[in-house]
C-alpha cells in the first residue's frame, strides 16, 4: 500500500509540475512579445505618436492618432452590428434551439467560423465598397461583424447552457413568462462569460488586416464620418513594416505594442468591473 500510495503522490507532483511549467510557458509567451514589441517601438511610443497625423513620406517623426480613431470606429461599428446578431442566435440556440433548423445553424456558424478572413473581406468588397465605389469604415466594420458573429453564437449559447435548469424552473414557478425568465434570470447569471467571450471576440478580429485592406483601406488623414476611407492600426502596421524607412518601422512596432497592449488592458478591465459587480449583487 505504501508503495502504491508512493506512486500516486509522485504522478501527482510529476503533473502538477508539467501543469506549472505549460502555465509559466503560456504567460511567458504572452510577456515576452509584450516586452520584445516595447523594446523595438518604445522611441516612436510618445504623446506625439498618440496625438498626431502621419508625417509625410521621408519625414521622420509625426504619429497614427488617425489610426487610432479609425480602429476604435471600426471595431465599434463591427461590435455594434456582430454582437447583437450573434447573441440573439445564440439565446435563441440555447433556449429554444431543439430540431434539425437549429442543428442547421450550428453547422452553417461552425463553417462561417472557418472562413479565412480574406474572404470575408472580398465578401465586404462586394457587398459594400463596389456599389458604393469607394472604401469606408461602414464597410470595414461589416467585414470584421460578420467575423465575429459565430463566436459570438457559440459562446452565448455555451454560456447560457451552463446556467443550472432549477434558476429557470424557479423562474418559472413563479409564473414568469419563458422569455421574461430568460432576461431576467437566465442572461444575468451568464452575463460574466458573455462579456468575456465579446473581449475575445474583439481581441480575435482586431488584429485583423486582410478584410480591412479591401474595405476601409486606408487614409493618411483624419476620416470624419463613417462613409470614407480610414486609416486602423493593422492596416498602417502592415504599410509601415514593409517600407523601406527605419522610422517608419519603429513606428510599426511602436503600432504593434499599442494594439497588443490595449487588447490585453481591456480584458484584464472587464474581468475586473464584472467580477466587482458580481462581488457586490451577492
Amino acid at each position: 500500500m505504501s508503495g502504491v500510495s508512493f506512486r500516486r503522490r509522485a504522478v501527482n507532483a510529476v503533473m502538477l509540475g508539467l501543469m506549472g511549467l505549460c502555465t509559466l510557458l503560456a504567460v511567458g509567451v504572452l510577456l515576452f512579445i509584450l516586452g520584445f514589441l516595447f523594446v523595438k517601438g518604445a522611441s516612436s511610443l510618445n504623446w506625439a505618436f498618440l496625438t498626431k497625423l502621419p508625417k509625410p513620406v521621408g519625414e521622420s517623426g509625426g504619429g497614427m492618432a488617425n489610426a487610432i480613431l479609425g480602429s476604435f470606429k471600426v471595431l465599434a461599428l463591427a461590435t455594434a452590428i456582430g454582437f447583437p446578431i450573434g447573441f440573439l442566435a445564440g439565446v435563441y440556440l440555447s433556449e429554444y434551439g431543439h430540431g434539425p433548423f437549429p442543428a442547421v445553424v450550428r453547422y452553417v456558424t461552425d463553417l462561417l467560423n472557418g472562413v479565412p478572413s480574406i474572404v470575408m473581406g472580398v465578401f465586404a468588397y462586394t457587398l459594400v465598397v463596389l456599389p458604393m465605389k469607394h472604401f469606408s469604415a461602414i464597410a470595414g466594420g461589416l467585414a470584421l461583424g460578420v467575423m465575429m458573429i459565430p463566436i459570438a453564437v457559440r459562446s452565448t449559447e455555451e454560456f447560457l447552457r451552463g446556467v443550472p435548469r432549477d434558476l429557470r424552473e424557479a423562474a418559472m414557478a413563479l409564473g414568469s413568462r419563458k422569455w421574461r425568465s430568460i432576461a431576467s434570470v437566465v442572461v444575468p447569471t451568464a452575463a460574466q462569460g458573455i462579456l468575456t467571450a465579446v473581449m475575445l471576440d474583439l481581441a480575435r478580429v482586431a488584429g485583423e488586416t486582410a478584410p480591412l485592406l479591401f474595405t476601409s483601406f486606408n487614409n493618411r488623414f483624419w476620416s470624419p464620418g463613417w462613409n470614407q476611407p480610414t486609416a486602423t492600426l493593422p492596416v498602417m502596421i502592415f504599410t509601415y513594416a514593409i517600407s523601406p524607412y527605419d522610422d517608419w518601422h519603429r513606428q510599426a512596432w511602436a503600432a504593434g505594442f499599442l494594439l497588443l497592449a490595449s487588447i490585453f488592458a481591456i480584458n484584464i478591465a472587464a474581468r475586473f468591473l464584472v467580477s466587482r459587480g458580481f462581488s457586490h449583487s451577492h
